[in-house]
């Protein structure tokens, strides 16, 4: 909250430095135009040296445009304020928006949004993205956010290491039949343990812009014995890499069926 109002106060300062420097070259400029002796200008930094004040004056117009233009471009996106829910969207469009900060380009991330209630609609995210970060980004990926009950524009990225919002990504892929019903329990009440796999066939089944596979994976619960299960995943693209035979992913299982498996590539807090 303190570094937002800083950074609100460093703007209006600079805004009002700005200002004040474009009156001085506006009234610089007219006293040109109608003539008037500008060795004895009312303005100050004039004096014998007409062209001093104005270059550096104007430089310093130009800079005070360009930082004040990179600020505001920075704080262009609205912030979620007042009550808030969290969804799981999905990119829709990724342009970028010109600015680079610390080499680092700006994005415009459009995401339409499944709220809990009411129809789906478009929020925009403005962020900055590391060019190695950009190829997990990409159209119809699932997104977690939070948006703001009274204004669905705006939309900003949720903590992903928050229990609610990992619960409200895995009920997503749930009610979008990415995870097999069968599979439900194990995944949202079973136990978490290591895993490895022996061997991958991808089925050719595609939904949401992700792939299913065909498992076979070793469970290796620490201090028990092994056991081998069949199972299936959608993965991304970027993701099956994470599948390959002997890879370590983590799998999970209800005591009573441990057959039944559903597997991840993240460990979960807490399991």
């Amino acid at each position: 909250m303190l570094g937002r109002y800083a950074g609100g106060m460093i703007r209006i300062i600079l805004l009002v430095i700005w200002l004040l420097l474009s009156v001085w070259l506006v009234i610089w400029t007219g006293e040109g135009l109608f003539g008037v002796d500008q060795r004895n200008s009312i303005l100050p930094f004039s004096g014998e040296d007409t062209l001093g004040g104005p270059i550096i004056i104007g430089v310093a117009w130009g800079l005070l445009l360009t930082l004040g233009g990179s600020m505001s471009g920075l704080g262009r996106r609205k912030r979620v304020r007042g009550e808030s829910q969290i969804g799981v969207g999905s990119i829709v469009e990724i342009s970028r928006t010109g600015l680079t900060v610390n080499d680092v380009p700006q994005y415009d991330l459009f995401i339409r949004v499944a709220p809990k209630t009411g129809d789906d609609f478009i929020g925009q995210l403005r962020m900055l993205v590391e060019n190695t970060d950009l190829s997990s980004l990409q159209v119809g990926q699932p997104i977690p956010v939070r948006y703001s009950v009274t204004d669905q524009d705006a939309v900003e990225l949720a903590d992903i290491t928050d229990p609610s919002v990992r619960d409200a990504l895995l009920q997503w892929r749930i009610d979008r039949g990415l995870i097999d019903p069968r599979q439900v329990k194990a995944r949202t009440t079973g136990i978490q343990v290591p895993a490895s796999v022996l061997s991958v066939r991808p089925t050719g089944r595609r939904r949401e812009g992700q792939s299913e596979l065909e498992l076979k994976v070793l469970m290796a619960p620490e201090g028990a014995s092994t056991w081998e299960a069949d199972t299936t995943v959608f993965a991304y693209p970027e993701a099956i890499s994470r599948f390959q035979v002997g890879s370590p992913i983590w799998a999970f299982y209800r005591r009573e069926d441990p057959k039944t498996v559903a597997v991840t590539i993240e460990k979960e807090a807490g399991r």
